[in-house]
């Protein structure tokens, strides 16, 4: 049982160092799980007295006012034999024999945390003490309960300390020792006060009344002590410390221990007590106590510290492993990081993620439908068909076709389909735009990096502008090569205008009438309804050639190239994380560390058992 003791503060003691005490904090809190001895008492209620009989050492600092400042964690080691001595956690190394330099070192660690302006701090101070004189223990000593602020503390301190109080004792895995003066009111006592607040029924609560010696002649405190005006599930312990003069002529703890045993042994009021009173009584108990605790709780701390690895692995996998410092392994992370991002980026475009669909879109129907709205009708009207054909002409009437007003009408025509085309490229570019700020987002790794993410966009940009850039001059030439060369075949059969021998003068007279040039505006409609659907094929072709598939083949070139020439400072200047990650990943690993000691603490312990 005893190794159980020993589990804890081992845990508590690497909770400390990798920062972990518990209270408000964005990460996991193994150090609340822990179950340990809180000890709360009012100023003057003899706490400090309490704390240094059940060690046998005078070792806490004294004076008026608020003295303790910092939670002092205070872990008992009982030796077999050897002289006592005392460590701290934040002084590895150095042992402690003399305990007045042990009250002076947690004078100046508090000051170190807090100045010297009376401010408290929740930081723990980490002290252990092997004696053969001690039980094994854990006990955590907080600022005593104040009403009111004194001369150099703000106001709001009253209510730190009670809230700091409040953050340990109402945690359900701890121990409440309350310590109540007997000469006061059990009523009016701070420490009861607020344990019955978070422990109504008495459970967690062990109360301690000191100061019995100092009551009024006459009086004594039996009510409390047996359990009939404040009843607990565990019962009251009485103690009779040092008294002040005691402490002024240093007299020692091992003589007040059994100068303290002769009072209850003697006393006609306690003497029926004596066998469950004093600090030694205390001690045992508390520390029987804590161990029952300590085991049933072990499974629960197990299952805790698992599902917590679990949960900070997968986090540590998420912001991803800290960076190398030399050039070639940043090289191969940028790398790395484009490779990735290409990925998303591809699996968009075919269909491995939503977004790639949007192009077929494009072609299967934006495109035709700008098609139909083309203004053929008014362009081929027999208005407009009469004024080309006439102006085409000039002043010699045509003989047999109006080939010049053909030519006219059709280039005319082919003209309206370049706007489309180059919407068609213009949509293109967008959607392609799109799927890589959408790839960029959802490369989870690249997230680290809001360097890197916005070089990268800017490249992807720049390749899609000129990948943009060649279709359109691609499209433009195939519209042109349309207007540039007519298919002769189609007119070769079309219906002669005039038989053989015909007479020229009457054609030349029949040259505008409406059949004539309803006859002209339906074969040009023909002829540009053909290459319509020509182009509503070779445009998607044209685009997909020089935008998607060179998207997809080299947007990142030109970007390689760029990256294979920097040197290990711009390199790392890419890959400079976001500062707020940094300082996570690194919590998040120390926290991870300290869970993974403390599974492997609990198993030692376990299977040894």
């Amino acid at each position: 049982m005893e190794s159980l003791i020993g589990l804890v503060n081992r845990i508590q003691r690497a909770c400390t160092v990798l920062g972990d005490y518990g209270g408000d904090s964005a990460l996991p809190t193994l150090w609340e799980a822990l179950p340990s001895v809180v000890v709360v008492g009012g100023q003057s209620s003899g706490k400090s007295s309490v704390l240094e009989s059940i060690v046998g050492r005078d070792f806490l600092p004294r004076g008026s006012g608020i003295v303790t400042r910092r939670p002092l964690v205070l872990q008992l080691h009982k030796t077999s034999e050897g002289q006592d001595y005392a460590e701290f956690l934040h002084l590895p190394r150095k042992k402690f024999t003399d305990f007045s330099l042990v009250r002076k070192e947690i004078q100046d660690e508090t000051d170190r945390v807090t100045g010297r302006n009376k401010q408290i701090s929740p930081v723990p101070i980490q002290l252990s003490i092997h004696s053969p004189n001690v039980v094994n223990l854990t006990l955590i000593d907080l600022p005593g309960l104040t009403k009111i602020a004194v001369e150099g503390q703000p106001d709001s301190i009253v209510g730190d300390i009670e809230n700091m109080v409040r953050s340990y004792v109402e945690k359900q895995n701890s121990i409440i020792l309350a310590i109540s003066p007997a000469n006061q009111d059990i009523a009016t006592s701070d420490a009861m006060k607020l344990a019955r607040e978070v422990d109504p029924t008495g459970e967690r609560t062990f109360g301690v009344l000191t100061k019995l010696d100092l009551m009024d002649k006459g009086t004594n405190a039996l009510d409390v002590l047996e359990g009939r005006s404040y009843r607990l599930q565990h019962p009251w312990v009485g103690v009779v410390n040092r008294s002040q003069a005691d402490i002024n002529r240093n007299v020692d703890m091992i003589a007040a221990r059994r100068r303290e045993r002769e009072y209850f042994a003697t006393s006609p009021d306690y003497g029926h007590l004596a066998s469950r009173m004093g600090s030694e009584y205390l001690g045992k108990i508390l520390s029987k106590h804590l161990e029952a605790v300590i085991k049933a709780r072990i499974p629960s701390i197990l299952s805790l510290i698992n599902k917590t690895i679990d949960e900070l692995e997968a986090e540590m996998n998420q912001l991803g492993r800290p960076i190398a410092v030399d050039a070639g392994a940043q090289l191969y992370t940028v790398l790395e990081l484009c490779r990735a991002f290409d990925h998303i980026f591809k699996a968009h475009l075919e269909g491995g993620r939503p977004g790639g669909e949007r192009i077929y879109a494009i072609f299967d129907n934006q495109f035709p439908a700008a098609l139909k709205k083309l203004p053929f009708d008014r362009h081929l009207s027999m208005q407009n068909v009469r004024k080309v054909v006439s102006e085409a002409d000039g002043y010699q009437p045509h003989l047999i076709a109006p080939e010049q007003g053909y030519r006219r009408l059709i280039e005319g025509s082919l003209g309206f389909f370049r706007g489309p085309a180059e919407a068609v490229v213009d949509a293109v570019h967008f959607v392609l735009k799109d799927l890589v700020r959408k790839a960029i987002v959802e490369t989870q790794e690249l997230k680290r990096f809001p360097t890197l993410q916005a070089e990268l966009a800017a490249a992807a940009t720049e390749a899609l502008e000129k990948f943009r850039e060649e279709s359109r001059k691609f499209i433009s030439r195939i519209v042109d090569m349309e207007a540039s060369y007519l298919t002769v075949d189609f007119f070769r059969k079309l219906p002669q205008e005039l038989e053989k021998g015909g007479n020229p003068v009457a054609s030349t007279m029949d040259r505008y009438t409406d059949a004539h040039l309803r006859r002209i505006g339906s074969n040009v409609s023909a002829y540009v309804g053909m290459v319509c659907e020509s182009l509503r094929n070779t445009i998607p072709k044209a685009a997909v050639h020089c935008q998607v598939r060179e998207a997809r083949r080299s947007l990142l070139d030109n970007f390689y190239t760029q990256v294979g020439k920097r040197e290990g400072k711009q390199l790392a200047q890419m890959l400079d994380e976001d500062p707020a990650l940094m300082e996570r990943r690194a919590a998040c690993g120390k926290r991870l560390e300290l869970y993974k000691n403390a599974r492997d603490e609990i198993d030692a312990v376990v299977w040894a058992r």
